[in-house]
């Protein structure tokens, strides 16, 4: 069974592109011609935000490897928003995309386990197994330790599933918790670092990577670029490129000698590209897909440059 973070290296490279789309549609977001035909139902509401992730995956599957919805932006609908997130999830797998679902479980046990089962794993009725959102990877929450990240390990091996577990964050309060030193003289996020790799060692793909990888922000690229010594074969979600302040030359020091290592997440920037001063005038919002497309190639070509120039 190939792993999930073999898939998702090979996507990469096959699209020349270390680009993951981010999937979170606000409403206020969606393009009036889209709502313009539904309601305010909670049901029309996620029904609009289907035609649109729809159309945003259509335009650039071809040349973005990715997608990453973030759940809590279907949740704020209910059951409706929720079954917009299991569409969604299908439709791009179905169009040949990776998909990382940012759920960023923590628990233990049992929970941990349930929440396992239902992103990555299967669940278990009476004797049969089932898959239910059936992603590739899925975000995870380190702070309850080994307990809380085991059952997800056991899925990853099981049905070569992946994980992306929080190590260094891009929000700007991350550091209250994950820069406090240790006894030992060691940073919390470097105390994560090493447990990612004991996590992940059994995991190591063809590529040199583990399928239990890391969640390490753009924003802070002193400490990208500790972590990337720190952890070998972590693969790296980056966000806060774009709407956040992470540069694309910031971002090159997460990647390896090979320009292999990680993969850029950007939400905003591609989701609203419509609406931005660059594309405004030159795309409508009825062409707000093409739009998007255009910031993933001006996106791609920019990582790209300095992913070269780094080497």
């Amino acid at each position: 069974m190939e792993n999930a973070i073999d898939q998702l290296i090979e996507k990469i490279i096959e699209k020349d592109n270390p680009t993951v789309m981010g999937l979170d549609p606000r409403y206020d977001i969606i393009p009036e011609c889209i709502k313009s035909k539904y309601g305010t139902s909670l049901e029309d509401i996620s029904k609009a935000i289907v035609e649109f992730n729809k159309a945003l995956i259509d335009e650039t599957c071809d040349i973005v490897p990715a997608v990453k919805p973030q759940i809590a932006f279907y949740e704020m609908f209910g059951v409706p928003g929720m079954k917009a997130f299991e569409e969604t999830c299908r439709y791009a797998k179905q169009k040949g995309m990776i998909v990382i679902a940012d759920m960023k479980r923590g628990d233990i046990g049992t929970t941990a386990a349930a929440y396992s089962n239902a992103a990555i794993g299967k669940t278990t009725i009476g004797e049969i197994k089932q898959s239910i959102f059936d992603v590739d990877f899925v975000t995870v929450n380190p702070y309850l330790g080994t307990d809380g990240i085991q059952p997800f390990v056991e899925d990853c091996k099981k049905y070569g599933k992946g994980i992306f577990v929080l190590v260094k964050t891009s929000n700007k309060s991350s550091g209250e918790l994950q820069d406090l030193v240790t006894e030992d003289g060691e940073k919390i996020y470097i105390k994560v670092a090493k447990l990612v790799n004991e996590w992940g060692k059994d995991l190591i793909g063809k590529h040199g990577y583990s399928s239990i990888s890391s969640v390490v922000g753009a924003t802070y690229p002193h400490e990208l670029q500790i972590l990337r010594k720190e952890m070998p074969h972590a693969f790296f979600l980056i966000p806060g490129y774009g709407a956040q302040g992470g540069k694309a030359e910031d971002i090159a020091l997460g990647f390896d000698e090979n320009g292999i290592g990680g993969i850029v997440n950007a939400s905003r920037s591609l989701m609203c590209a419509y609406k931005s001063e660059k594309w405004k005038e030159k795309y409508t919002e009825k062409e707000f897909a093409k739009a998007t497309r255009a910031e993933a190639i001006r996106m791609k070509e920019e990582l790209n440059t300095s992913l070269k120039g780094g080497k």
